[in-house]
């Protein structure tokens, strides 16, 4: 299991090792010591998460309030997804910056995302299965989300499915809805540098 931390500070992108026979494969797509080694904590987990998505659904993009946030690792048991990070914390050197990982069921990537991060993906083929471990619990008064076509954050979504045909953004009314990165800064909904690091402090004891 290898880990590389993404463009993203905080974001990881996760290559299990996949063992295969004639009957099929086995991989570990999540150990708590490696995870730990790379991270710097635990992951608290609270929730595990399924999606199944048609080709073109665009999720995100999501972030919680911090404290406490809500950590992802993410892969995609079925199908493919571009996965997108986001820096939403307000005074990071990075605020702003997207970095994306391909999740599918050939390389069965993972990638992590901490405290802090807005998550956001876009399924390539029809029934895309992305399961999520995260550190805390659904609460959607803690909840928001930045447009997943915003022009500042300027996210390059796949145009083309994995079938090659033509990919059709589909939003729910929820992110459709959702403000720009500016828009969500200047209503205070972002959350700030300052108190994601102060919280990490907390989590690595």
């Amino acid at each position: 299991m290898q880990f590389r931390e993404l463009d993203v500070p905080g974001a990881f992108e996760i290559t299990p090792q996949q063992f295969g026979d004639p009957r099929g494969f086995f991989l570990e797509w999540f150990r708590a010591g490696p995870f730990v080694e790379a991270v710097g904590h635990p992951l608290d987990l609270q929730q595990a998460n399924c999606s199944v998505s048609a080709a073109g659904v665009l999720r995100g993009i999501h972030f919680a309030d911090v404290p406490p946030g809500q950590a992802k690792y993410v892969t995609c048991a079925r199908g493919a997804v571009l996965d997108v990070v986001v820096d939403v914390r307000v005074g990071s050197p990075t605020f702003g910056r997207w970095d994306s990982v391909l999740l599918d069921d050939t390389d069965r990537r993972a990638i992590y995302l901490g405290e802090g991060l807005g998550h956001a993906f876009m399924a390539l083929e029809d029934g895309s299965t992305v399961m999520y471990l995260c550190s805390s619990g659904y609460a959607p008064e803690r909840e928001h989300g930045i447009h997943p076509l915003d022009a500042t954050v300027g996210i390059e979504w796949p145009t083309t499915a994995r079938d090659g045909s033509t990919l059709t953004p589909q939003l729910s009314e929820k992110d459709t809805a959702a403000p720009s990165l500016h828009e969500a800064e200047q209503r205070g909904l972002l959350p700030s540098s300052d108190a994601v690091n102060d919280y990490l402090a907390t989590l690595r004891g």
